[in-house]
């Protein structure tokens, strides 16, 4: 009689449902798992299910047993948590009990405990995103953490006699279900909670001056607007950076379970809190950990893990031509393809971008008080580092003001949170899905509806400075985030003349 319960391996970053079957038949006793389960763990996990099996009174059958991982085309399959799942079909093979829509988790220990894998929280969040799980054993150490994904029916056990008895009297059995709230301030819009936070670890109170800079990095927050920093060292560059991560807007409940997700693909802790990620990437970083990479499968790389967050480039300059000219598909398509012989992986890249550079390779040449020591040539062979197609990804570009000892703070990162959060409001109320700088063409046409002569201002500039068409779309987009933080419902003149002064000149 064959038997199957569903387990689960990853392809890329998302959760592929694998179907383990089990049949055990007379003949030689043997103990075979197949379906490209990777070499080391198949002895692995075959030793940890027969000892769990022993040590616990049950008995090891005299039989072939084959135990088939499908599909079996998805390969090198990892993970210690296809134990469970193997165990209890080998238990539960002559038995009339059925499995109908059961998953499970876990790895087993030695002594039939079973135990939690810090790789379960992104494979059943990733199912429970795809509507492909409603019901699942794992490990009882594990509730804590998953409780936090909704309409999923957990069943914790903390041994393989307990699963055994779980799956034996399924229908009398309560799932251990602890749906908790997320304890963060929020606001609905549509049925839709936005959480947020409100501490600010770094604070624009502690930038001064800067009013030009600051200004921008609230419009380009507010909407997701790519960014390019230009100045001299020491100018504040990088301090506006770190900060514009405390005044992002609000996430729902999907972002913050997603940004779990990513928080454990990078070997961390999973977080719940309403904080979207920054990534700092070096200028020294190679292409596959900037975009993902691998010999047989494509892990996922800074763009990534930057998914809903900020990443951020400084001494832009500096980083690879394939680089910098790699970033231009995550820019503006908002996803990432990563194709190798075993695989091919598409991840989301719905981030913003910041970029930091001097404006010449001494950084003096903006400097009055230092003379710039960087010949014609050296400054041009600098800045043409960066292509013209790289720039047209940038929606705001700033020069940073010279620093004075005579300058002075001005607003605070809770000032600036409550102007980003008033103006996400704003453009949720109106139905809006996507923020400014990652609406499409229709989108464009539906929300960032233009006052006569705001048109006309835009459509002389475009003749004047020789606009792409996307680079016209992009201060259309930024003309938008600059009226939802004066909450106008259309875009004004004054709107597009501030949104054209951020354009980079040639």
């Amino acid at each position: 009689m064959m038997k199957k319960l569903f387990c689960a391996t990853y392809v890329g970053i998302d959760a592929q449902v694998i179907d383990v079957e089990a049949t055990l038949t007379k003949g030689l006793p043997s103990f075979n798992v197949v379906g490209s389960l990777s070499s080391s763990m198949s002895g692995d996990l075959k030793e940890r299910v027969k000892s769990a099996l022993l040590t616990n009174e049950f008995k090891f059958p005299p039989k072939r047993i084959s135990i088939s991982l499908s599909p079996s085309d998805i390969p090198n399959k990892t993970g210690s948590h296809f134990d469970l799942s193997i165990a209890l079909l080998i238990l539960l093979n002559n038995s009339s009990i059925a499995l109908d829509n059961w998953f499970a988790f876990g790895e087993l220990g030695l002594d039939g405990r079973v135990k939690e894998n810090v790789y379960l929280y992104p494979l059943i969040l990733s199912l429970a995103n795809q509507k492909l799980l409603t019901k699942v054993i794992v490990p009882f150490d594990a509730l804590e953490k998953l409780s936090n994904i909704p309409n999923v029916a957990f069943y914790g056990v903390k041994t393989l006699k307990e699963a055994l008895e779980l799956l034996k009297n399924q229908e009398t059995i309560a799932p251990n279900t602890m749906n908790k709230s997320i304890a963060y301030p929020f606001y609905e819009i549509a049925n839709e909670k936005y959480y947020y936070m409100k501490e600010y670890k770094e604070d624009f109170i502690e930038v001064k001056g800067q009013a030009v800079a600051k200004r921008a990095a609230l419009i380009s927050v507010a909407g997701f607007h790519n960014i390019l920093f230009e100045g001299s060292p020491g100018c504040g560059k990088s301090m506006i950076a770190s900060r514009m991560q405390y005044i992002l807007p609000p996430m729902t409940s999907a972002e913050i379970l997603d940004n779990a997700k990513l928080n454990v693909l990078d070997d961390k802790e999973p977080n719940f809190a309403p904080r979207r990620t920054m990534r700092a990437v070096h200028c020294t970083s190679s292409s596959a950990s900037v975009f993902g990479g691998g010999s047989f499968k494509a892990k996922i790389g800074e763009v990534g893990l930057a998914h809903n967050g900020i990443i951020f480039f400084d001494e832009l300059p500096h980083f690879s031509k394939a680089v910098l000219e790699s970033m231009r598909e995550p820019m503006q398509d908002n996803k990432i393809r990563i194709s190798r012989v075993n695989s091919k992986v598409e991840y989301p890249t719905n981030f913003l971008f910041i970029g930091a550079m001097n404006p010449c390779p001494c950084g003096n040449l903006l400097n009055a008080n230092k003379e710039c020591r960087c010949s014609d040539v050296e400054i041009q062979r600098y800045k043409n580092r960066l292509s013209d197609p790289f720039l047209d990804r940038i929606d705001m570009y700033v020069m940073m003001q010279n620093v004075s000892p005579a300058d002075t703070p001005t607003l605070t990162s809770k000032e600036m949170h409550k102007k980003v959060v008033e103006s996400h409001i704003f453009m949720k109320q109106r139905g809006q899905m996507s923020f400014n700088a990652k609406l499409n063409d229709t989108e464009i046409e539906k929300y960032c509806e233009m006052e006569a002569d705001a048109k006309e201002t835009l459509e002389t500039a475009s003749y004047r400075f020789a606009l792409s068409l996307r680079s016209i779309k992009k201060v259309q987009k930024v003309a938008r985030t600059i009226a939802d933080l004066e909450q106008s419902p259309r875009i004004q003149k004054q709107h597009i003349l501030e949104a054209l002064s951020f354009r980079k000149r040639s």
